[in-house]
């Protein structure tokens, strides 16, 4: 019902081999469904809970998945932020809502039950966090080993505190992310280990469902779909499913796929803005939102063309910007995010002072992780607590 294609020769390999780039051309994979051998009906899943495994039809998962109740993440229409805009129609699908946090465990619930199916023993990744995170959960929820290599430092502690207590083994390097994921690659080519992170097409799979989500709650196609990039999968996957549903004829347009980046590690910006065709890598990527802190995308082949073929666009925002659309989520929305997912808003506020956007736009800005991700940042930036002694005048004159 499925094969893996290559996305720039168009080579097919098995579903079961254990395979992450094409032999022939070097390129990265993409799971293809037999779309019209499917039996695949709306009105069947429209009776199914708002859960990712609502869509199983388009996943590759056979039998009973790894799963912790993943998907079906709130969808909020932000009232006012987008008066503060002006933007009538801005919504926010917090991914943050997922049993890890992030929206990795849509991934992760995939990606583990993949390596169940294919009879791998152990999973590993490299990551800035968050994937870390969901590994683990997914990995102790399936009873076998988590290996994750992070960069040393630049992690948020609420990411590592869940990897650890989860029993994943943590390994971190002094080096950035990118040259983590070179040496967990290596790891799993020569060790035989599962590698779960973008690259393994299985993983983004489960992304996709994000899509399928925004257009079932909706109830039809946004104008636009904003998203933090980092590794570009996430933006890449809902491109991906969004034309599965295209295909079935449960759809007939594509919304704008738009992709923002912190302007210290913005790679895929620069492509889109300077019509290259492809990223240059940048060496040293540095941002407060350490979840995109990535100076080379895996994915970023895929992205460039959701972006280009959907008409869309890429933009950078600086971290002061990023830091104050996370207050502002939080405190006129009541949304509390991670840094790196407040890049979304902060992307569409860019946008539309600029004037590249138009203002009657259906806008949906995923926003990617949860605020307890990052506590350190959050407490950065806020007041501490008032002490007072325990008398109601103390309390009284604090009040005033």
């Amino acid at each position: 019902m499925y094969r893996l294609v290559c996305v720039g020769c168009g080579t097919e390999y098995s579903p079961d081999e254990i395979i992450y780039h094409c032999r022939e051309c070097g390129h990265l994979l993409a799971v293809k469904y037999d779309l019209d051998g499917l039996n695949i009906s709306r009105a069947e899943w429209n009776r199914r809970p708002l859960k990712l495994w609502r869509y199983r039809e388009l996943l590759p998962v056979t039998g009973e998945p790894v799963s912790l109740q993943e998907g079906g993440t709130p969808l909020y229409h932000m009232k006012r932020l987008g008066e503060e805009l002006g933007l009538k129609h801005l919504y926010a699908k917090h991914e943050g809502m997922n049993p890890s946090g992030s929206f990795k465990d849509r991934g992760m619930t995939v990606g583990v039950s993949m390596a169940m199916q294919l009879g791998m023993k152990t999973v590993a990744c490299a990551s800035t966090g968050n994937t870390s995170a969901s590994l683990a959960v997914y990995a102790a929820k399936a009873g076998i080993p988590a290996i994750v290599l992070l960069p040393a430092g630049n992690v948020a502690l609420g990411k590592v505190a869940q990897a650890l207590m989860h029993g994943a083994k943590v390994i971190a390097i002094r080096d950035n992310f990118d040259r983590a994921l070179e040496m967990v690659h290596d790891l799993c080519i020569s060790e035989g280990l599962y590698l779960l992170n973008s690259v393994n097409p299985y993983r983004l799979e489960g992304q996709k469902t994000i899509g399928f989500e925004i257009v079932d709650q909706l109830g039809d196609v946004p104008d636009r779909i904003v998203l933090p990039v980092g590794n570009a999968g996430n933006i890449s996957a809902v491109h991906k499913g969004l034309g599965e549903f295209i295909e079935l004829g449960f759809i007939d347009r594509m919304p704008m796929m738009t992709g923002i980046q912190a302007a210290g590690s913005q790679p895929l910006v620069e492509a889109i803005m300077g019509n290259l065709p492809e990223v240059i890598p940048f060496k040293t990527p540095e941002t407060v939102a350490t979840a995109i802190r990535i100076g080379a995308p895996v994915n970023a082949e895929k992205a460039l063309r959701a972006i280009r073929e959907t008409g869309g666009t890429a933009a950078s925002v600086t971290d002061e910007e990023i830091l104050a659309m996370q207050r502002d989520l939080a405190r006129k929305e009541g949304i509390g995010v991670e840094p790196a997912s407040a890049a979304s808003v902060a992307g569409i506020k860019k946008l539309m002072e600029e004037g590249r956007i138009d203002p009657d736009e259906r806008i949906v800005c995923v926003v990617t992780g949860h605020l307890l991700k990052d506590p350190e940042t959050v407490i950065r930036q806020c007041d501490p607590p008032i002490e007072i002694d325990a008398d109601i005048q103390s309390l009284l004159s604090v009040l005033r």
